[in-house]
């Protein structure tokens, strides 16, 4: 895993891409480079996991063609079987070369792995690009005059300068808890999204979507669902293993990391105990390691406080970022990068196989006149009124309140005059992915996989991660086991009547595991918010009253607003960066 950056067309440069890469270290400690040709300068930090020596450094060249990457290809070597070579390496990134200049994109559906990558076709002076398919790597560009540079993360691209701020991404940003692609803080500046590739040549830039997994069930009995999953996950699981340095698996507790680790050969296993006993889920973790007889290892950090957590995980993002749980995946990460390079985590399990509330929930089913008279009387910001505007919404704006953070009622009823849009369309996001030819339980698992997940999920898990030097895996969203579980019928994994998912992986686990382990209730570590500004109520009042100062609110905001940490994280962005 590392960090990518450069610079095509005019205004390629050197010392940029330089100054670009200096800005990624923390994703990449172990190693730099810059490459620099006519036309074009990639740069590279790296992060060693496979040939640790030499000759996995990049970018790397191959007469005129020129590669910068990050990722991991966990089928290279049956890849590398087919190409004719030579190689002077043993890394996955000479096969993703030598496969780039073979058959340009449309080699990709043939990766089986996580990636973001940057290929220079000098004779055509083309750059091809590329993220994996369900948005586990980033992917961030910013069109120049007659060029193009990228990065992986933001603040690489802001040495190029600073853009205005995109006043829509803020509006974007309360409605989701996240600024979604291909948008980010910043005009200009864009984010590659998830299972598309980007072509520039000529000054000209296109971009495509290559992965389009399909949404037909087939029919099948829950005997035959239940073998070809294990079989899926007997091979996915392992394969996510590869590398030349330490591998560890996180275990949480929870069923999805118990999956992970049930599929190796008694592997590492790390769980991280808090000092907040209550959200600690420690000692499941443990017995389940002993029953699996891991090697295992129990580290634990302090939760620390809420300015520490606003400040860090403002830097790490660059932009508005609202899941509170990204401080202690910060601390995750920094505890288990003492003992690991790479960890293995049971991230996505809730979205593959219907773990979610949401999924037994009506959304969309509890709108009636009561509801609708209230939402439309009370006021909009109460905790009464934030409740039943939400269960007033039918349809597409449903599924929006149920996945998202808040309503464009609620968005409208906090932003002042210059920050809100009356004819602003606030779910065009969701609606590319609204599949009005679904079936209620495909539709919401088909509209969580396109949207929240990529941008969301995967993106807490990158820079939380990556910003300790810390590669994290998740193999229960390899592309193999998602397009599998999207052809099998969500009816086999929900039980409405029992208010509980994942009935499919319960059902195949239950044996594997100590006897009740999975009758526990669904549980993790978030940061506990509103009970810390209960003991703090100036802070929030200080935020409050910050953002109107600075025009982004229209009044102050009482501390019991639903999504309080919302406000905190976009205030503290806008102290920090603007």
């Amino acid at each position: 895993m590392c960090g990518i950056a450069g610079i095509v067309g005019r205004g390629a440069n050197d010392a940029r891409v330089k100054a670009m890469c200096g800005r990624l270290v923390h994703r990449g400690p172990d190693g730099a480079g810059v490459w620099k040709s006519d036309g074009a300068v990639l740069g590279h930090r790296r992060l060693a996991i496979l040939d640790l020596s030499d000759a996995g450094l990049q970018p790397m060249v191959r007469g005129a063609h020129a590669l910068t990457y990050n990722g991991e290809l966990y089928n290279y070597r049956e890849l590398r079987a087919e190409l004719p070579g030579p190689f002077e390496s043993h890394s996955d990134t000479e096969v993703l070369l030598q496969l780039l200049a073979r058959d340009g994109l449309r080699c990709l559906g043939r990766l089986a792995g996580m990636f973001a990558f940057a290929f220079w076709d000098a004779p055509n002076r083309r750059l091809l690009a590329a993220r994996d398919r369900v948005g586990m790597k980033p992917f961030y560009y910013r069109e120049l005059d007659q060029g193009l540079a990228f990065a992986s993360e933001l603040k690489a691209l802001l040495e190029l300068g600073v853009p205005a701020i995109d006043r829509s991404a803020v509006r974007d940003f309360l409605l989701h808890g996240y600024i979604p692609a291909p948008k980010t803080i910043y005009e200009g500046i864009r984010k590659l999204p998830a299972g598309h590739c980007l072509t520039w040549m000529d000054g000209k830039l296109a971009i495509e979507r290559y992965w389009a997994p399909s949404a037909e069930i087939r029919p099948r009995s829950e005997d035959e669902a239940l073998e070809q999953l294990d079989a899926i996950l007997r091979q996915v699981v392992p394969e996510h293993t590869l590398a030349d340095v330490p591998v560890g698996v996180f275990l949480s507790g929870g069923i999805d990391s118990a999956v992970t680790a049930f599929y190796l050969d008694r592997p590492r296993t790390f769980t991280l105990g808090f000092d907040v006993k209550e959200r600690s889920e420690a000692d499941a973790a443990r017995a389940l390691a002993a029953y699996l007889h891991t090697q295992h290892t129990e580290l634990t950090a302090t939760a620390g406080d809420l300015e520490l957590a606003l400040a860090t995980t403002t830097e790490v993002f660059d932009e508005p970022f609202g899941d509170s749980a990204a401080w202690p995946n910060f601390l995750i990460a920094k505890a288990a990068r003492r003992e690991v390079k790479v960890a293995l985590s049971g991230e996505g399990g809730d979205e593959i196989f219907c773990g979610y509330p949401r999924y037994w929930s009506d959304i969309g089913r509890r709108s009636g006149v009561f509801n609708r008279v209230l939402a439309g009387r009370l006021p909009v910001l109460s905790r009464w009124g934030q409740s039943m505007q939400r269960r007033a919404l039918v349809g597409l704006p449903a599924a929006a309140a149920a996945l998202g953070g808040l309503t464009s009622m609620q968005v409208d009823a906090l932003l002042a005059d210059g920050w809100r849009d009356a004819e602003y369309d606030y779910n065009w996001f969701y609606r590319q992915f609204w599949r009005e030819d679904l079936a209620p339980l495909a539709r919401l698992r088909w509209l969580d996989l396109h949207t929240n997940l990529a941008e969301g999920l995967l993106t807490k898990v990158d820079r939380s991660s990556m910003a300790n030097s810390l590669e994290v895996r998740p193999p229960l969203l390899d592309h193999r086991l998602v397009e599998f579980m999207l052809s099998v019928d969500p009816q086999l994994l929900v039980d409405r009547q029992r208010r509980r998912g994942k009935l499919l992986v319960r059902r195949l686990m239950e044996p594997r595991l100590p006897r009740g382990y999975l009758d526990r209730p669904k549980s993790g570590f978030s940061f506990p918010v509103h009970r810390w500004l209960r003991r703090h109520p100036q802070l929030f009042r200080n935020v409050s009253a910050r953002l109107r100062d600075r025009g982004v609110l229209r009044a102050d905001v009482s501390i019991e607003f639903r999504r309080a940490w919302y406000l905190m994280v976009l205030d503290a962005w806008f102290t920090r960066y603007a």
